[in-house]
């Protein structure tokens, strides 16, 4: 009679070799520092004009700055491009890939590198960025639905929900304004505003729910007096962080409307430059964006210490933003799911042949026989 006994183990970056550990390692790296050097701060130099032209060393510092961010926009494409194909041919070469629905997801995900490739080499038109798009949704939708199947917890699938749908508005904007543009007319889509701020809300708030899916760690019902307390001031000051913020321009504008007008124009200048840079608005209040980005940010932390995949794919994946407007930040979403696919709770079954075992008991001489 065979026994089987399970035993879960978590994914680490570690188990898919040295090159693709220090690669995802380098892309994460990079990818945050071109996320505040090209895309965030090159679009705080345009609101610094007038500064430049009384300092010139402040503009010489704001396009060192910008150039180096542009360096490493090539740098992380590369980084991204290559940690995909390590993926793909460590799939390819266990055979992991021929069963369920990963014997789709390989070969798209090798199509849209090659379709990558290609338009690198021949800039696409309308219609080369519409198919682009679609393909690209197409795996992403696979992934999600991969990602969904493996993962049964509540709380990782109301994200994975939450962000689909969210990336799912941009995606609808992106490409029904491209398809109208391609045809000539000149009428906006139907609701395509309203489904991208849609899809804007959805991404904040599954920054939100990486918390409640992969944070933990702060409960107020653990037994631990340190944790307990510690999950106290951590909440206290969350929640009023979050209260003050969200309540600061109705308090200004009872103190002083100036300083409310000021504060209100800041608000439109960064805004103005996440818009640029990553996709956001700026439309919902302040206070959640601040409460997905601290959310984001200990879930992320907190899985890289332990060195699970899932934190480089939380990682790479709102560094990407909500506006999809280069191809490698595509490739990030890409390679983000495909990494927290792998970091699903593998079962690691262990066989005991108990029929053996009984038999071995069974012939073992007695020590009280062999006394008499």
């Amino acid at each position: 009679m065979v026994g089987e006994t399970a035993v879960e183990k978590s994914g680490r970056v570690d188990e898919q070799g040295l090159l693709f550990e220090y690669t995802i390692k380098l892309a994460l790296l990079a990818g945050f520092l071109e996320l505040v050097l090209y895309r965030l701060v090159s679009r705080l130099g345009m609101h610094l004009s007038k500064v430049f032209d009384k300092h010139e060393s402040v503009r010489l510092v704001f396009k060192a700055l910008s150039s180096i961010g542009f360096a490493l926009l090539n740098v992380v494409s590369l980084l991204v491009f290559l940690a995909l194909l390590v993926l793909l041919v460590n799939k390819i070469a266990d055979k992991s890939w021929v069963a369920g629905i990963e014997k789709l997801i390989v070969p798209a995900v090798l199509l849209v590198l090659l379709l990558t490739i290609g338009f690198l080499i021949v800039p696409p038109a309308m219609f080369g960025s519409v198919l682009y798009n679609l393909i690209a949704f197409a795996v992403i939708a696979l992934l999600v639905v991969e990602y969904l199947s493996v993962h049964q917890s509540p709380s990782q699938r109301a994200f994975g929900l939450c962000f689909f749908l969210g990336i799912s508005g941009w995606f609808y904007y992106q490409t029904l304004s491209t398809t109208f543009g391609l045809l000539g007319i000149l009428t906006p889509p139907p609701l395509v505003h309203e489904v991208n701020r849609a899809g804007e809300a959805f991404m904040v708030l599954a920054s939100i729910l990486v918390f409640w899916a992969y944070g933990g760690g702060v409960s107020l019902r653990t037994k631990n007096r340190r944790l307990r307390r510690r999950a106290m001031w951590f909440w206290g000051v969350t929640g009023a962080v979050f209260a003050a913020l969200l309540f600061m321009d109705y308090a200004l504008s009872l103190y002083t409307p100036a300083v409310a007008e000021h504060v209100r124009r800041a608000g439109e200048g960064i805004s103005w430059i996440f818009q640029m840079g990553m996709g956001y608005t700026f439309y919902l209040p302040f206070a959640f964006y601040v409460a997905g980005l601290l959310c984001w940010s200990y879930a992320v932390i907190k899985l890289l210490s332990m060195g699970r995949m899932a934190g480089y794919g939380l990682g790479l994946l709102f560094i990407a933003g909500y506006a999809l407007q280069l191809s490698h930040l595509t490739l990030m979403v890409i390679l983000s799911l495909m990494l927290l696919n792998l970091d699903k709770r593998r079962a690691v079954t262990m066989t005991e042949n108990h029929e053996s075992e009984a038999r071995l008991v069974a012939t073992a001489p007695s020590l009280v026989g062999e006394r008499t």
